[in-house]
């Protein structure tokens, strides 16, 4: 393991995902969560790190403060958990919605976030020049490609895929700025405090479609429908968005399908099928 320079009584918790995760009192104090692991990818948790400071920036939902990040480490603020309460609820979708307003310069990223990780799997940001596109050729496509080298995704699901994408003008919805996405909004990466209160962790942020936030909130155990209740008060989404979930949902359908083989591949193909046309 690699701790931040003069951290002490380091003891292991959980929380890490992929990585060992530890509880650990920093040299100026500051009791830290820190997260390490010997093959993280250059730059990794500095886009981590620069996500969740981006994802804070509007003031509408908390982050953990980042209290160290290097190469082999990220060191946040500890928060002592909580359950999420119903006024909580209400604060992550109303906060969610002003988050995604705040928006985006690009549909993708640059600089500390050009790359992403879902777990293990590190995708591009390379801006492009609008949302098809970049759902497209940064998202779905080379997710299918890695999927079916894995066997993880059958020769029909991944031309399925292919097809979508050359429709996807006409799937996507009508054209929205870039928002500003988490990019990896399932229910484990929204923590509740022991406020009652939401915080947002390990984000794969970019300038996206906030239809994917939701999409994914939805498949992977959203705290409740008042969550989007809220969030539609603020911000309705546009029309048919309803038709589109599933699409939406392809894109961590194919991650976990890359991740982890198994029924997710199946359950991509039924998708991609669905919108191929």
């Amino acid at each position: 393991m690699t701790l931040p320079p003069g951290a002490r009584d380091a003891r292991r918790v959980g929380g890490g995902d992929i990585n060992e995760a530890f509880r650990a009192v920093l040299a100026d104090g500051s009791e830290a969560f820190v997260k390490t692991r010997a093959d993280a990818a250059p730059g990794e948790y500095a886009a981590e790190a620069a996500g969740l400071a981006w994802l804070a920036e509007p003031g509408a939902l908390r982050t953990p403060r980042i209290l160290a990040v290097d190469d082999g480490y990220l060191a946040l603020e500890w928060l002592p958990a909580g359950r999420l309460d119903a006024a909580g609820v209400e604060e992550l979708g109303r906060g969610l919605a002003e988050t995604h307003e705040a928006g985006a310069p690009v549909f993708g990223a640059e600089g500390a976030c050009a790359v992403v990780g879902f777990g293990s799997l590190r995708l591009s940001n390379e801006p492009a020049a609008d949302w098809p596109s970049f759902y497209a050729e940064r998202r779905l496509l080379p997710l299918a490609s890695m999927a079916r080298e894995r066997a993880a995704l059958s020769a029909a699901g991944s031309d399925a895929v292919e097809r979508l994408c050359g429709r996807l003008r006409d799937l996507a919805g009508p054209p929205e700025p870039p928002a500003r996405l988490h990019g990896d909004l399932w229910s484990g990466n929204v923590m509740a405090g022991a406020d009652g209160r939401p915080w947002l962790i390990d984000p794969s942020a970019y300038g996206g479609h906030r239809e994917v936030d939701l999409a994914m909130l939805r498949l992977f155990g959203a705290p409740g429908e008042r969550v989007f209740a809220a969030y539609d008060e603020v911000s309705p989404p546009a029309a048919g968005a309803q038709e589109r979930v599933e699409l939406y949902q392809l894109l961590p359908l194919l991650v976990h399908a890359v991740l982890f083989g198994g029924s997710y591949g199946s359950a991509a193909e039924r998708v991609a099928l669905r919108y191929a046309g």
